[in-house]
């Protein structure tokens, strides 16, 4: 089974980047943050809500440090978590993840990053894009998947975007 958490406060502070807010107030936004929910009995996916209020400006791309991590246990291996625009806004505004869609590998979790889903969001259209604190932005999808013979690998991660090619 899996679930998701909220990475350790100083992690996503270091990954947050925040120069003019206090101590108190990133706290409190860190204390604030939802963990990724199914909307609907039938949803496929579990929608990741704003960890702050977000400004995507037209033609704009965002980094959003989400606070939270995907850990499944070593039965599971043979799952990804996949993420996705919500499809509200994709179909509305043409907001997509800069790297189209978001693949969570089961082993993420274990990295010195605590596994902190960071996602980068386009902004294409022409219209300012207001995402309040709290609001779904993008979805997670769980799926099983298997690896043909042959193919497998005993390489173990330790890093996010890009790792498992710097060999």
């Amino acid at each position: 089974m899996s679930h998701f958490e909220k990475v350790s406060y100083e992690r996503w502070k270091k990954d947050c980047g925040f120069k003019e807010t206090t101590e108190a107030e990133l706290k409190k936004i860190y204390d604030e943050i939802i963990l990724p929910l199914q909307a609907t009995s039938a949803s496929a996916g579990c929608d990741f809500f704003a960890p702050f209020n977000l400004r995507l400006e037209p033609g704009a791309t965002l980094r959003i440090p989400t606070a939270i991590r995907w850990a499944t246990d070593d039965a599971d291996k043979g799952s990804v978590l996949m993420i996705f625009p919500r499809s509200g806004l994709g179909f509305k505004y043409g907001v997509r993840l800069s790297n189209t869609v978001g693949v969570i590998d089961a082993d993420y979790c274990d990295s010195d990053n605590e596994g902190h889903i960071i996602v980068s969001i386009e902004n294409p259209s022409e219209e300012i894009i207001d995402l309040t604190t709290g609001k779904p932005f993008i979805q997670g999808i769980v799926m099983k998947y298997e690896i043909p013979v042959g193919a497998e690998s005993a390489e173990i991660r330790n890093g996010g975007f890009g790792s498992t090619d710097e060999k």
